[in-house]
């Protein structure tokens, strides 16, 4: 397995196996694709222009849930008034961070890049995203504090388990390069 992000002295360094590579990319072209903002037919031009959605409900997918859960708990008006305002801008962030990593992992020459800072902040966000996506589809709590027991290994989600974890590791991996 290659090291995963660490600093060197230009700078974080993203060192992956092209197989990791191939993952890594599937996992964020699939983020991108999910949180991609919600084509809504016969809105309305003005609205659309400055980013407000008209009809945008609170998603049904669990995993966007988490990743776009309401503003405000105890008041549903307020919180659907809050995510007509904001909803479009979240995703569009959201999209733009996962496509902006994709780019960067198409730069990856002999198996690593040293990444601008606007990278490290896409990837920390990106790979975020992914451990919340990822632990919402296994159903991983706060109180679950070793996530490879959670799924047995004869589990079909086994998989999906292990993307989790090594995701949670690439995501510590990158804190420690920009903490040192």
């Amino acid at each position: 397995m290659a090291r995963g992000f660490f600093r060197s002295r230009r700078g974080v360094v993203l060192a992956l196996e092209p197989m990791e590579v191939a993952v890594l990319r599937t996992a964020i072209a699939d983020l991108a694709q999910l949180v991609g903002p919600a084509q809504q037919e016969d809105a309305d031009p003005l609205a659309a222009l400055v980013g407000i959605d008209e009809a945008v409900e609170r998603p049904e997918d669990p995993a966007l849930a988490r990743l776009f859960p309401d503003a405000y708990t105890d008041d549903d008006e307020a919180a659907a008034e809050f995510r007509r305002y904001t909803d479009r801008r979240l995703r569009s962030l959201r999209s733009e961070r996962a496509e902006r990593c994709l780019e960067t992992l198409s730069e990856v020459e002999k198996g690593r890049v040293t990444l601008a800072q606007e990278d490290e902040q896409a990837f920390l966000t990106v790979l975020n995203d992914l451990r919340l996506i990822l632990g919402t589809r296994l159903e991983i709590t706060e109180d679950d504090t070793d996530p490879e027991t959670i799924v047995a290994q004869d589990d079909p989600r086994r998989p999906l388990a292990d993307l989790y974890i090594w995701i949670t590791w690439l995501q510590s991996a990158l804190l420690h390069a920009l903490a040192s």
